[in-house]
């Protein structure tokens, strides 16, 4: 036996069987006292008759050693080095082997009793039955205590003149004692069994809570940065549309069109990645892995940041490393979609928050199948509790984000999408020196690299035609489709409009199209059947663009159903040329998302 502080005695929340099983063993420490103290005046009164009286005194002397011993244990439980298991089993078992040895110590002095032989026999005896009882909350502690406390009063029962009477019945008592610990321990460990089921329901419970909590919260921040980033983009866009209305002089500038424009593409920058970190933090958003060629995305990303760094006088810069430019082999490993969002978002925080200098982004080669890609600025730079503010979402720094718009997501999601892929971003700076970015995915040397093709050819997707293509659009919103339609002539092409199904399948049916445009929001019948029934026609090899809001359950709804491509909204005038360009290759050309 031995003992903790009663601090100690309840069960921890998620503790082992065996954890509990000692720390139960230690609840039953003030009845071992208790016990004992009742114990020693009966000892040493039906000793004092005994004519050997003088052989009590080692036996006191083993008891006031065990009493030492057993406070030495106390004192260590309450150490650090008592938090490791093992040890305290080790303890838990020699302490239960010092009461042992006390009680067989006991026996040696009946033994020589004389008259009162049989009675001091029987208080050794009921000493181990103690012993027994206080190692019953752990199996090892029975099986190895509980023979040896045993031992020393049954081999003197049967030593003595009435041993052939004596010892089958104290070895009766002992075996019912043993019998009756086990089924207790059995009982016992069906407890603790419960309560660490219990403890872990319980811990469950407040997991479940907190996520309740931080999603609520999640919510609460994020109505409150959408309706503050929605009304600041609306309100210029008001303004502007109030002076067309009112005509004459009122009429807008180029600078207020610029203006709202601006505004316009902020806003839908912000409903973007709000929704992406929504289904992000959901667990639904999805990325695809597969080689491209990351040197021509980056630079395809630079050129499009280009004019927003030369509007504020930046100077920026794409540095690739000579071995990784010049390699015939050699592509990343992820989603190019979701590279892409994720250099627009570090690039576009870099010119955001840089006021003067410059931004450089770096492409090189890491260790163990890595790629490298770096955003370096002179911004104002972040400290580090600041930095790690920073990848809060909806957290803004206070400091460098007055005046600047956005919901405070980008480095957030960035993050998240990066860990999809199987990637990290790391993130250094300094205040008044600048900020540092880096973004690590999988890179394969041997993998085939399929050039990216240049931003003209695939701005244009009719170069290699010398006819427009034939399009047929299929959307059922006419604000969609307006807007749709204007980006599709815009690149020169031939739209056919169909506002329900039947009429889009009619069309299909009857003219020759080289490519179909189908909303995936429609809603009689809804966009997926839709692009099944095209796919379905006799004698139709229609390629199908599927235009979806972005959720990747969406997107993969449209790609079962047949579509060969999917465009998430806003559509724009570069997105929709490549993604058509993309749906106009052969067809053995791979699915993706543009």
């Amino acid at each position: 036996m031995s003992a903790v502080p009663p601090k100690l005695e309840a069960a921890r929340p998620g503790a082992s069987l065996p954890q509990q099983a000692l720390e139960a063993q230690t609840a039953l420490l003030p009845y071992a006292l208790i016990a004992f103290a009742v114990g020693l005046p009966i000892f040493i009164w039906a000793g004092s008759y005994s004519p050997m009286a003088v052989l009590m005194m080692p036996v006191l002397l083993c008891f006031a050693i065990a009493w030492g011993i057993f406070y030495a244990v106390v004192n260590w439980l309450k150490t650090p080095a008592a938090g490791d298991l093992a040890a305290r089993a080790r303890v838990h078992i020699l302490s239960g082997l010092i009461w042992a040895a006390v009680c067989a110590n006991i026996a040696v002095f009946a033994d020589a009793g004389g008259p009162v032989r049989e009675p001091l026999l029987l208080v050794s005896l009921g000493a181990s039955a103690l012993c027994i009882f206080f190692t019953a909350t752990w199996l090892p502690s029975i099986l190895i205590v509980a023979p040896l406390a045993a031992a020393g009063p049954m081999i003197a029962m049967y030593a003595g003149p009435h041993g052939a009477e004596l010892g089958p019945q104290a070895a009766g008592a002992m075996a019912l004692a043993l019998a009756l610990v086990l089924i207790l321990n059995r009982i016992l460990r069906r407890q603790f069994a419960l309560a660490a089921e219990r403890e872990a329901l319980i811990a469950e419970r407040a997991r479940k809570m907190d996520e309740q909590k931080r999603l609520a919260q999640s919510k609460s921040d994020l109505i409150a940065t959408l309706s503050q980033e929605i009304r600041s983009g609306l309100t210029g866009v008001a303004h502007v549309l109030a002076a067309a209305a009112g005509g004459g002089r009122a009429a807008p500038t180029r600078e207020q069109l610029s203006a709202a424009l601006e505004s316009a593409n902020e806003l839908i920058s912000v409903l973007d990645t709000t929704l992406d970190s929504e289904t992000a933090e959901a667990g639904r958003l999805s990325v695809e892995a597969r080689p491209f060629d990351v040197v021509g995305l980056a630079r395809d990303v630079l050129a499009q940041m280009r004019p927003m760094a030369a509007a504020k006088g930046l100077e920026i810069a794409l540095h690739v490393d000579p071995e990784l430019a010049e390699a015939e082999t050699g592509a990343a490993i992820a989603d190019p979609a979701r590279v892409r969002q994720i250099l627009v978002a570090l690039l576009a925080n870099a010119v955001k928050f840089t006021v003067r200098g410059r931004v450089e982004a770096r492409l090189e080669r890491g260790q163990a199948g890595r790629l490298a890609i770096e955003i370096a600025d002179t911004g104002p730079g972040l400290s580090p509790e600041e930095l790690a503010e920073a990848f809060q979402p909806f957290h803004r720094i206070a400091r460098t984000s007055a005046g600047v718009p956005g919901a405070g997501l980008g480095l957030s999601l960035s993050r998240q999408l990066a860990r999809l892929m199987g990637g990290e971003i790391e993130a250094y700076s300094a205040v008044g020196v600048g900020s540092r970015f880096r973004l690590e995915i999988a890179y394969d040397p041997a993998a085939p690299r399929e050039r990216a093709r240049p931003l003209a050819e695939v701005a244009d997707p009719l170069r290699p035609k010398s006819r427009a293509l034939r399009i047929l659009m299929a959307e059922d919103d006419s604000l969609d489709a307006a807007m749709l339609r204007s980006v599709l002539e815009k690149l020169g092409h031939k739209v056919v409009h169909a506002a329900d199904a039947r009429r889009a399948l009619d069309l299909a049916s009857t003219c020759e199209l080289d490519l179909a445009v189908v909303g995936g929001r429609m809603v009689h019948p809804d966009g997926t059947a839709l692009v099944a029934a095209l796919k379905g026609l006799d004698g139709k090899r229609l390629r199908i663009v599927a235009v979806i809001g972005g959720e990747a359950e969406e997107a993969l709804e449209c790609s079962q159903a047949g579509a060969d491509l999917v465009l998430r909204r806003p559509v724009t005038v570069g997105a929709a040329a490549r993604a058509i360009a993309q749906a106009a290759r052969p067809l053995e050309a791979p699915r993706q998302v543009a």
